[in-house]
């Protein structure tokens, strides 16, 4: 196990540990010379890190997504952590233990897919039952969906993310199709199984979090109506306007045009299911950018650009730490005693000067 993670790290420390490099950039000092501006990583958070000197021994050593072991110093700037690293080399696989570097769901994957494969065993509706039952049985999906996260970056951005995503949105979708009696819970059951399955062969998550060629090409909304097109090719009775109400709640569940959904949800399941998707990633999205801000003062996060916003840090601001008292200044001192002169003494030349301009003026003599 990796030690210190970077949820562990103190300011004005010099440390040794390892990392997963998320970004690298080669960047120059107005001298000329280069140095490195790296994000690294584990599975607590990610740090900041710049290496100024002996770069070019480095330099072309490591890449993106490698593991990397550093020694450096940990420092405050501009409020958060940065270390200034004196010394690294790339790690060998065999050196680490993956599970060091990737955050994962608190919850048991197995358990997870139990859950899953439970909600689906309880459709009542035929055709869409089996279609979600080919889905599912597939191995390799069931691998992927089992592992993948939901996203690269701003909601469940961890292994087994998406998994526990669809999960949150059934609990959702079975209580509001309970509370409003016009939704089809079958169906609002299914768009959420099946509007984000596209993420896994979006994204790479064997090595970091990374779009693969498909990602970058098609997009996870294309790639999820290609895996159930392909499945209902087992299903020649499939009604062909459920496929339609199907496909259109994967086509739409962004909501909007400018956020990526070739349509915009057109009846109420396709509504609901984009309102639900949206409600819970930004609720996890806030509870991760809290949990993992490294601001040092304040009960605000940085600024988070999926939110729009920086965040308040709820529990900080209604229970702030207790600040240690400075201690009360002592009482004065009692003046000194008089001089040989008459005068009293002082701790400065100034007072002594002062004290002699507030004396009355002697009376002439012979007055």
């Amino acid at each position: 196990m990796k030690s210190p993670y970077v949820s562990e790290l103190e300011p004005n420390k010099l440390i040794t540990t390892s990392f997963l490099v998320h970004s690298k950039e080669i960047r120059q000092k107005k001298s000329g010379e280069l140095y490195l501006s790296l994000l690294l990583a584990d599975r607590t958070g990610e740090l900041d890190a710049k290496m100024w000197d002996n770069v070019g021994e480095v330099i072309d050593a490591f890449d993106r997504d490698d593991f990397v072991r550093v020694k450096g110093l940990v420092q405050i700037f501009h409020n958060r952590p940065q270390m200034t690293i004196h010394k690294m080399r790339r790690m060998d696989d065999s050196e680490i233990d993956f599970g060091d570097y990737f955050p994962s769901s608190r919850r048991d994957q197995d358990e997870m897919w139990r859950e899953l494969r439970a909600i689906v065993a309880g459709i009542g509706n035929i055709h869409l039952k089996g279609l979600l039952d080919a889905v599912l049985d597939d191995e390799d999906i069931a691998r992927r969906y089992r592992r993948a996260p939901a996203a690269k970056h701003i909601h469940h951005a961890f292994l087994g993310g998406l998994i526990e995503h669809v999960l949150s949105l059934c609990v959702m979708a079975r209580l509001a199709a309970r509370h409003y009696d016009f939704i089809d819970g079958d169906l609002l059951l299914a768009g959420a199984i099946l509007h984000d399955i596209g993420k896994i062969y979006e994204l790479n998550y064997e090595r970091g979090f990374s779009y693969s060629n498909d990602g970058q090409l098609l997009g996870h909304i294309y790639i999820g109506l290609r895996i159930v097109a392909d499945k209902l090719r087992e299903f020649p009775a499939f009604p062909p306007a459920l496929r339609s109400l199907l496909e259109h709640m994967i086509l739409s569940h962004h909501g909007k045009l400018e956020f990526g959904s070739p349509k915009v949800p057109q009846f109420p399941e396709a509504l609901m299911l984009h309102y639900l998707d949206d409600m819970d990633s930004k609720l996890e999205c806030m509870r991760s950018v809290i949990e993992n801000d490294r601001q040092v003062e304040g009960c605000f996060t940085a600024y988070n650009a999926a939110l729009e916003r920086a965040v308040l840090k709820k529990d900080l601001f209604v229970n702030p730490p207790e600040v240690a008292k400075e201690p009360a200044p002592k009482p004065a001192a009692p003046p000194s005693p008089a001089g040989s002169n008459g005068n009293q003494k002082s701790d400065s030349a100034f007072a002594d000067k002062l004290r002699q301009a507030l004396q009355p003026a002697k009376p002439a003599e012979g007055s």
